[in-house]
């Protein structure tokens, strides 16, 4: 009799695990300066993939829950403890900034839980913080320096300065930028540092024009990038003969901004939505739920949430060493362009590097950009060999 109620409880337990929903967390900035360029428009991405999985695996529905984490390292760890202890949420992805990164991801760490990080871009992340359940979709620090400081550089750029974000992604930008710089030849002859979320740049301005610097570059991201921008052009510093650069620079920056004071810039992107059938098809998909073209973020929001369900398929758990295991050995489908995820948990692309057009170039709404030439992965990412992770070196 006793054995026939084991069987049963075991039974109702399976029955009710069942139907217990596989949960993905999207931890984003909803509000605040990255709001365009992930915010709501992440989540919107990871429940596509989730619609395109089919919206189900191992027999449970698939749910998509999100947070405003306010660009905050303390905030963003109090919801993902949460998350994982309360809520039962399997999964992380998006996660702007790269100090609220590194602090997720040392939460996530300790609960062996999987982020799918899209958003940040600290080379940390894959480097000496590195986690075994991290993956790093987003184009990190190291590969974004890389095409266009080079570029830049070889076009008569020699002369730097520049204004950087005062957070772990942006002296990470700054000083792999630097290394390329002065491996380019150039030099770089100064800098300043700004918080983020600055409405007024105009003392960093003014730090910029007096420097004599060729070339300012803008190692900060989303409305701090714009406002920047849109004070340089004030300021006369293309008018003057200074070069702009922003390293990191989404299309949405430049729907805000306007070809007039975006043209020329050049940009380093990992995705871009006229770039194949494939990123046409879906962007458009995107465009009509959301009112706007996906940035890269979004894009890989996508992406990250759809290689995620695949492994969960292929290793029969959600469980977080099995499925990294299967993410590690399985291809990735960039859109139809192949890719790889490193032991590191680096995922490894092709880049391109792009420069915005003119008004007379343009054939209509967001369409901003010309292919100048592909970053091969190799060429991009930080070599394995140079990574401080400790598993990967152990």
């Amino acid at each position: 009799m006793k054995a026939f109620v084991a069987v049963l409880l075991a039974a109702g337990s399976a029955a009710a695990q069942g139907t217990k929903p596989v949960k993905i967390g999207v931890l984003a900035d909803e509000q605040g300066f990255a709001s365009d360029i992930g915010g709501i428009g992440a989540t919107l991405a990871a429940k596509m993939a989730v619609e395109d999985f089919g919206g189900s695996v191992l027999g449970r529905p698939i749910e998509v829950v999100s947070a405003d984490m306010q660009n905050k390292p303390d905030v963003a760890s109090n919801i993902v403890r949460q998350w994982f202890d309360v809520d039962g949420v399997d999964m992380v992805t998006d996660i702007p900034v790269s100090s609220v990164a590194l602090a997720v991801q040392s939460v996530a760490r300790e609960k062996k839980k999987v982020l799918m990080i899209s958003a940040a871009t600290t080379t940390e992340l894959t480097n000496a913080q590195c986690s075994p359940y991290t993956i790093h979709w987003a184009d990190d620090t190291n590969a974004l320096s890389v095409g266009t400081t080079k570029a830049v550089v070889e076009s008569g750029g020699k002369s730097w300065f520049f204004i950087t974000a005062d957070f772990a992604f942006g002296t990470a930008m700054e000083k792999a930028a630097t290394e390329a710089i002065k491996q380019a030849g150039g030099t770089v002859v100064g800098g300043v540092k700004h918080p983020i979320g600055t409405s007024d740049f105009g003392s960093y301005l003014l730090s910029a024009q007096g420097s004599g610097a060729k070339v300012v570059a803008l190692a900060n991201v989303g409305s701090d990038t714009i406002t920047a921008i849109k004070q340089a052009a004030e300021f006369g510093l293309p008018a003057g003969g200074q070069t702009l650069v922003g390293y990191i620079v989404f299309i949405t920056d430049v729907h805000s901004l306007g070809l007039d004071l975006a043209k020329g810039l050049y940009v380093t992107e990992s995705f871009y939505w006229d770039q194949n059938d494939q990123t046409r098809a879906w962007s458009k998909r995107f465009l009509d739920r959301h009112g706007k073209m996906p940035s890269k973020e979004q894009a890989n929001t996508y992406l990250a949430t759809l290689h995620w369900l695949k492994a969960v398929k292929e290793a029969g758990t959600t469980d977080s060493e099995p499925v990294t295991a299967k993410m590690k050995a399985m291809p990735t489908d960039y859109f139809g362009r192949p890719g790889s995820v490193r032991k590191d948990g680096r995922v490894l692309y092709d880049l391109t590097l792009y420069q915005v057009k003119g008004k007379a170039e343009s054939k209509g709404s967001w369409d901003y950009y010309t292919a100048i030439r592909s970053i091969p992965a190799a060429e991009a990412f930080l070599p394995l060999e140079k990574s401080a992770c400790p598993f990967v070196k152990g």
